[in-house]
């Protein structure tokens, strides 16, 4: 069974974001298919928690860029 047929989470975190991303590069990598690269890391994180924070950006920016690798690796 191939990565595109998983149903793939949707990140919550730093760490389970590069985990997704570095298993969907692995995939990629193994069907030889070339895919744009994943959004860049926040580095402007002020750390108080806000409402709109980067991170929470970047998690759905993740996201997205699996949807579109997904519909690449089917």
């Amino acid at each position: 069974m191939s990565l595109a047929d998983k149903d793939l989470p949707a990140p919550v975190d730093l760490a389970s974001a590069q985990a997704l991303i570095a298993a969907v590069q692995s995939e990629a990598a193994a069907q030889r298919l070339a895919l744009r690269m994943p959004p860049p890391e926040p580095t402007t994180c002020c750390g108080r928690g806000c409402n709109g924070c980067v991170w929470e950006g970047w998690l759905a920016a993740v996201a997205y860029w699996r949807d579109e690798a997904t519909l690449l690796l089917a």
